[in-house]
């Protein structure tokens, strides 16, 4: 992405940011609309393994490294969403709880 619109769609990140009162991103988050060649591949297999329509802030995270992403997704999906000592529904409790003590808008 070119700088300039590198530089607008950051002052877009930060107003939206700041309409939410969170602080601005540190990191560069790629919107779905922003996502192009592996990232959109990346994105779209995330989709198709969720079942879910939109990404989530936490995977736009990993949007700038689309093959950390997949590992990071595989990871995930092992270690949070396979049954063990605790079935699902506990897991996604536990990380719900979690974000909030930490005020993590995901």
């Amino acid at each position: 992405m070119p700088a300039k619109k590198q530089h607008i769609a950051r002052n877009k990140r930060t107003k939206d940011s700041a309409q939410r009162k969170y602080p601005p991103p540190k990191i560069l988050i790629i919107q779905d609309s922003e996502a192009k060649g592996d990232v959109a591949a990346a994105y779209d297999d995330w989709r198709a393994s969720s079942g879910r329509h939109q990404v989530p802030g936490i995977i736009k995270c990993f949007g700038a490294r689309p093959d950390f992403l997949r590992q990071v997704v595989q990871f995930s999906n092992t270690v949070h969403f396979s049954e063990g000592h605790l079935i699902r529904r506990h897991k996604e409790m536990i990380a719900s709880y979690v974000s909030f003590l930490n005020k993590c808008p995901y």
